[in-house]
Formats: structure tokens, sequence, C-alpha cells
């Protein structure tokens, strides 16, 4: 590969993500869930009591976008807010029992939707991609993986 290469390494990043964002979307609509909806519901289950500020810092989208998100779901009973202990402005967010299984529901159409994309790679080709992708976003936005690193540095298939 030149360093004039087309197509260069950030529009192939940008065509699958956008390929696998598109499909994950569609995927969704059997749990009426959007992807910013989905994002807040694994955020609050990876880390319980977590505010929706801190789930727009880790998914890189404006925290009004958000908060829509969080509302909707509230509104559903996907999601419950707490005050939190030593911040009267912030909300601590809860996954009700409804929440749970429609985010485990979701996570597993997630992972076969990885699956399906993923598919033309051999596994050592996975692990590879899955392993630089994890160092770019932890130089790049480490934000996004402020959990708990068992959870979030495994591959999904």
């Amino acid at each position: 590969m030149t360093d004039a290469a087309f197509p260069t390494t950030g529009y192939l990043a940008w065509q699958f993500s956008q390929i696998i964002a598109g499909r994950l979307e569609r995927a969704l609509r059997t749990e009426n869930l959007t992807l910013a909806q989905h994002n807040a519901l694994q955020q609050v289950l990876w880390t319980p009591g977590v505010s929706a500020a801190e789930i727009a810092r880790r998914s890189g989208i404006t925290a009004q976008s958000m908060g829509a998100a969080v509302s909707q779901l509230i509104e559903r009973g996907l999601l419950r807010r707490e005050p939190h202990p030593t911040s009267r402005r912030s909300m601590r967010l809860y996954a009700t029992a409804e929440g749970d299984s429609t985010a485990a529901r979701a996570a597993n159409i997630a992972r076969r939707i990885e699956g399906e994309t993923t598919s033309p790679l051999a596994p050592d080709d996975k692990e590879t991609i899955h392993r630089l992708l994890y160092r770019l976003v932890e130089e790049l936005n480490p934000d996004a993986l402020a959990l708990d690193s068992r959870t979030l540095n495994q591959p999904l298939t």
C-alpha cells in the first residue's frame, strides 16, 4: 500500500462504520430502538448509575442527542432516573427489568450484526482488527473505554 493509496484507511473505516451502523439500526427496529437508545441501554447496564452526559461523552455524540434518547427510554419504562447523591444537577440512570430484557435482546442483535459484517474475515484477522481499533479508540476517545476493560475489550464474535 502506498501513502497516496485510495481508498484511504479513513475512508474504509467510515464505509465500514456506515455499513455496520445501517444494518444495526435496521435490525434494532424489532426492539423499537435507535442506535443512541441502544448505546444508552448498554452503557447503563455496564455502569449502573451513569449520567446521560457521561454516556454522551463515551459515545461521541452531543449531550442533547443522548438526553433525548434517554428521555424516550424513560418514557418507555426501560430506564429510570434517580438523583445523584452529591450533585443536584446530575441524575443517575438505572435499567428497569424491562430495560434489562430489551438490552439483552439488543446485545444479541448487535453480536449477530457484527458476526455477519465480519464473516469474510478469519478469526485471527477479527482479533487483529479488534485490537487495532481498540488502540485507536483508546488514544482518540478514551472516554469510550472508561468501563471495565474485561467487559469492553472482548470481541463480540
